[in-house]
């Protein structure tokens, strides 16, 4: 279904849940367009506050000049297009962002990319990778849990990192720019940077004329130029400083930056890792819906219901009064969990047994 609003050119848009993926576009006409699957969308509004919800999927056009909050995300959002402000609590998947302005963000469970704001970003936690580019303002960055691509930013930068960082700046007079990370730091600037240095880490090594590097320092402090940017960096692994552009491209021998300088498309792409932080995630909530099956057969013990079951490939779960759901021959172990979710991924079985498997452990019967 599809709903129309027209809330004026400036509307406030308070979203208090997204089930599935958000989609939020702004477009230069004055009405608000709402798409989502008929049943799952409410809206109400009030002036030009505009109120919504969602169970699934939604899809969203508004004028460029509205601004947003929004609670909880539970999938995927992509965000373009919006100049007002704005304000996202919890984003359960990926986060894209492109051509906004000021935006702040609490939580962020999976990868999060900015490409374009013209005012400032903060953001509270991520849980995986984050790609920034082209930022006016400040960026604070309270918690990023694995790596940092910053490139562009011309306010100052303020940030806590559990993994690399990778830094393309030209640093502005009176800006500070404050990292500290878990493992390696790649800073690039150009050669006519103007920055004071304050440098801590296992090894530090500068690729830059008239700087000498010193054997063995885990600390140093260098002046680039009259020195008025200030730009502190702490890493639990090593620091590198240069001031070639393709320093990124050379890099393979220091931490994860091989081919990261100047094509940004391919960052946070470490498809292992994705794959097992999306086993993770998955297994989560098979434990989960487990219980919550568990919870109805229990619930079925009392009311002394029948037996009900149904088969998915060679599983054929039952759930009987008799207890817990088992398979034919022997119960359910957790690698035999993973592989439905590999065959799931990799199309092995149909998506019929897909659905009605997926069905069984959000607790559907």
């Amino acid at each position: 279904m599809s709903k129309t609003i027209n809330a004026g050119r400036t509307p406030r848009i308070e979203i208090e849940s997204v089930g599935g993926d958000l989609s939020l576009v702004g477009w230069e006409g004055d009405d608000i367009l709402l798409k989502a699957d008929d049943d799952e969308l409410r809206a109400t509004q009030d002036g030009d506050l505009v109120r919504a919800s969602c169970d699934g999927d939604l899809s969203i056009r508004a004028p460029k000049g509205a601004s947003v909050k929004i609670s909880n995300i539970g999938g995927d959002a992509s965000i373009r297009g919006v100049m007002g402000g704005i304000e996202l609590k919890d984003v359960g998947g990926d986060l894209s962002m492109r051509d906004v302005n000021n935006v702040a963000i609490e939580t962020v469970h999976a990868d999060f990319s900015l490409r374009g704001a013209k005012g400032s970003l903060s953001i509270r936690k991520a849980d995986s990778d984050v790609s920034i580019r082209d930022v006016d303002g400040n960026v604070s960055l309270d918690s990023i849990s694995d790596d940092l691509a910053l490139r562009d930013v011309r306010g100052s930068v303020s940030a806590n990192v559990g993994e690399d960082v990778v830094m393309y700046i030209n640093p502005q007079p009176g800006n500070a720019y404050n990292v500290n990370a878990g493992d390696d730091i790649l800073l690039v600037m150009p050669p006519k940077a103007d920055a004071t240095l304050t440098l801590s880490a296992d090894d530090i090594h500068v690729e830059w004329s008239g700087v000498e590097n010193e054997k063995d320092a885990a600390s140093r402090v260098i002046t680039l130029g009259d020195g008025s940017a200030q730009v502190t960096l702490s890493a639990g692994g090593d620091i590198r400083v240069s001031n070639r552009a393709d320093a990124g491209e050379s890099a393979e021998d220091f931490g994860n930056f091989a081919g990261m300088g100047m094509d940004w498309s391919g960052f946070g792409e470490r498809i292992s890792r994705r794959v097992e932080q999306a086993t993770e995630r998955a297994q989560r909530k098979i434990e989960a819906a487990n219980r919550r099956i568990e919870a109805k057969v229990r619930a079925a013990e009392r009311r002394g219901r029948g037996k009900v079951s149904f088969g998915v490939g060679r599983w054929n779960w039952d759930f009987s009064p008799k207890g817990v759901p088992v398979p034919p021959k022997a119960p359910v172990s957790d690698e035999e969990r993973l592989a439905i979710l590999k065959m799931l991924q990799e199309k092995k079985i149909t998506s019929e047994e897909a659905e009605k498997l997926l069905t069984a452990l959000e607790g559907g019967l």
